[in-house]
């Protein structure tokens, strides 16, 4: 029986280490917080889980929230125009429905059952210290702790992190009584709104501690009107900050969250981050090697919500690997191969559309965005990108590949090349 050692209980370390758990392996898990400890913390994240990645967890049998969250259907983007109007609403359906479970439900909720199938747990915040001396005892580590000292064994990747200063102010909000979107009052939907020079304002149907919810995602470019949550440590002044501000910029958002209350006192968060691709292999004091797993080695700011979708992917990849191995050694080449494998399939069209979606989009873009509003099938294709980034190389970085993805479509509808470019010039 192969020993590995799991560092992080967030939505990669748990599902490798459940997944793990569920193949024989001897697993021992360490977490710098008890399930409970999670439950009734703040909360960590605005996940929304696509189809694909919700299958990882459906494969391991760990969905156990399936049938109680909000099943979403679609996705919609809106562009704001700068007297607060809109020059772009759409909705793009979903193949597969996604949902979002708050983490502070989730991850308690795994814990709990990786310790009652046998786990061996350990509360407490690993230093490079510890792993050295708990590496000798396991035949491989896996770090997936994307914060703190640990991080600083996997040195930046220059080549492949454009950025080296946040690209985003972070704003979260958990709150019940949002009312629907009177144009598809029937339909479960992330709503992306895009407020160019500002930011964005995402909108997501979720399930928390205290059942369903909606999460309100204020992301400002920094030193924009919208980086104004530094500091605000009220749990009430940061949700009023965010209504005010979706009622100066997204007025058609705020007409239905004016009776919103914050679901519990730990439903807000703010911050940023720099986002950065890291080299996956960590080098420890006494010579022994660790892998870093998901955002600990690649981390996107979450304008594309890719966040838990990618640490799902890449727990899912790192287990087939694991597994596909046998009893042969966890050596640096295959770390290396491992990484790759996550990287080439998942990180790296990840990496690229979000970084091309950080900047002032192209003129050609605005096009695709604006077509999407006449064209249904553009819509549909740009929302399931959410759940595979990497069918994006095909038709959203090249204006030519854009031109002639568009003119198809067209085509195919049966639409006119003069109404399809009247919708994509109100998107600029």
């Amino acid at each position: 029986m192969r020993k590995i050692l799991v560092v992080g209980a967030g939505q990669s370390g748990l599902q490798l280490a459940l997944g793990l758990q569920s193949k024989g392996y001897e697993v021992t898990l360490m977490s710098n917080r008890t399930a409970d400890e999670i439950r009734t913390g703040r909360v960590m994240s605005t996940q929304c889980m696509f189809d694909t990645a919700l299958q990882h967890e459906r494969d391991l049998q760990i969905n156990f929230w399936e049938q109680q969250a909000p099943k979403i259907e679609g996705l919609g983007v809106s562009v704001a125009t700068p007297d607060a109007g809109r020059a772009i609403d759409w909705l793009g359906r979903l193949k597969g429905y996604a949902q979002s479970v708050d983490q502070r439900v989730k991850m308690a909720g795994w814990l709990d059952v990786f310790v009652q199938r046998g786990g061996q747990l350990v509360i407490h915040g690993a230093s490079v210290a510890d792993l050295d001396y708990f590496s000798r005892a396991y035949d491989l580590v896996l770090v997936a702790a994307g914060k703190g000292e640990l991080v600083s064994m996997f040195g930046r990747n220059a080549a492949r992190s454009p950025y080296d200063a946040p690209q985003r102010s972070l704003a979260v909000a958990y709150v019940h009584g949002l009312g629907p979107r009177p144009e598809h009052p029937e339909t479960e939907a992330v709503r992306c709104n895009l407020v160019p020079g500002v930011g964005e304002l995402f909108v997501m149907p979720t399930l928390t501690t205290s059942g369903r919810a909606d999460i309100l995602f204020w992301e400002g470019i920094p030193g924009g009107p919208l980086d104004v949550f530094n500091g605000v440590k009220d749990p009430a002044e940061h949700l009023a900050l965010t209504l005010e501000l979706m009622e100066k910029f997204t007025p058609w958002e705020y007409s239905r969250a004016k009776k919103v209350e914050l679901t519990d006192a730990g439903a807000t968060l703010a911050g940023r981050y720099a986002p950065v691709v890291r080299n996956p292999i960590g080098h420890l004091p006494g010579g022994g090697l660790v892998l870093g797993v998901a955002d600990v080695v690649v981390a996107n700011d979450p304008i594309t919500g890719q966040g838990s979708n990618s640490a799902a992917k890449c727990a899912a990849s790192y287990l087939s690997s694991i597994l596909m191995h046998g009893d042969k050694p966890f050596d640096e080449a295959w770390m290396k191969a491992t990484f790759d494998k996550y990287w080439f399939t998942t990180g790296k069209p990840v990496t690229q559309w979000t970084n091309a979606m950080l900047g002032v989009p192209p003129e050609h873009v605005l096009n695709l965005i604006g077509a999407a509003g006449q064209l249904q099938p553009v819509a549909n294709r740009f929302a399931n990108g959410f759940d595979n980034p990497a069918d994006f190389d095909s038709y959203f970085y090249d204006p030519e590949d854009t031109a002639d993805y568009l003119a198809e479509v067209a085509s195919a509808s049966g639409a006119s090349e003069a109404s399809v470019a009247s919708g994509a010039s109100s998107a600029e």
